[in-house]
């Protein structure tokens, strides 16, 4: 983990409590010019932590540092230079997008309306239709747009692949790395792992609301290994991190120390979330 000063984004012992859920005093740092994978099953406490980030839910603890500055003490400023895009996000669905950027314009003081123009052509978006006429893909690029309009340095966005299809999700990863090319920030929650692996530089691993990795994604992914079995012999179960059933019997994954001198091969991001969960599930 980075110091305050050397990271765009700060989140130093973040902690929210609810009836069933707690987040339990998460730090790490996003760094500028990088691509940030967030990553962990649904309920993992991914969209609880950025709520709190943005303050959209007031956390029980900890704080947040933008080019180490307390979120509290410039909160408006500092909003200007963050862009957030949900999957979840909702525009007037009848109204055209030219009204609602008209709309949105009005709040940024320093909106750019030529990175916007460059921004809508790039997208291939036209401001007489409207969200209702979008496709989920084509409303992401629209919020990507107004964010980088408003000339946002940090992009937070939370699932912005879900529910698309694999074609998509494509188009939108390349758009993140042409983004990245530009300087831009990004911190990616999802739980698509496939789409990290494509462009991601860290990630940051939720598991119950604990941070269990923070770390490159070439790092986190080389302490894996996984091997496959027709049956699980007492040795190999001891030194285990996660089983799953195949069609062939099981895969398990190991740690590199553990897997040294074994046939086992290396893992994808996904493999190791899911053998990682179930061994948390088990244990």
């Amino acid at each position: 983990m980075g110091n305050e000063q050397s990271s765009l984004l700060s989140v130093r012992k973040l902690s929210k409590e609810y009836p069933t859920f707690r987040l339990k005093e998460i730090s790490f740092d996003v760094r500028e010019g990088e691509i940030t994978g967030f990553i962990g099953r649904n309920g993992a406490g991914k969209t609880t932590t950025i709520n709190s980030i943005l303050s959209f839910v007031r956390p029980d603890g900890g704080k947040v540092l933008y080019r180490g500055v307390p979120f509290a003490e410039d909160e408006q400023n500092i909003r200007r230079k963050i862009g957030f895009v949900s999957a979840g996000m909702t525009y007037y669905t009848r109204k055209k997008l030219g009204v609602i950027t008209g709309i949105t314009r009005k709040f940024y003081p320093e909106w750019d309306d030529t990175a916007y123009r460059r921004y809508m052509g790039a997208f291939s978006l036209e401001e007489g239709k409207t969200p209702a006429e979008l496709s989920n893909g084509m409303k992401i690029k629209y919020a990507l747009a107004l964010a980088l309009s408003h000339r946002a340095e940090l992009l937070i966005l939370d699932e912005p692949t879900s529910g698309l299809d694999p074609v998509s999700r494509e188009e939108l990863v390349e758009v993140f790395l042409r983004l990245k090319d530009e300087g831009k920030t990004i911190l990616f929650s999802t739980h698509i792992t496939s789409d990290l692996e494509k462009c991601a530089d860290r990630i940051l691993f939720l598991q119950k609301g604990e941070l269990k990795a923070d770390e490159s994604l070439e790092s986190f992914r080389k302490s894996y290994r996984i091997a496959g079995t027709e049956s699980v012999m007492p040795e190999l179960r001891a030194v285990s991190k996660g089983m799953c059933r195949t069609k062939n019997g099981f895969t398990v994954l190991l740690s590199e120390k553990d897997a040294e001198g074994t046939d086992a091969r290396e893992a994808t991001l996904e493999e190791i979330m899911i053998h990682l969960e179930k061994e948390a599930e088990e244990g």
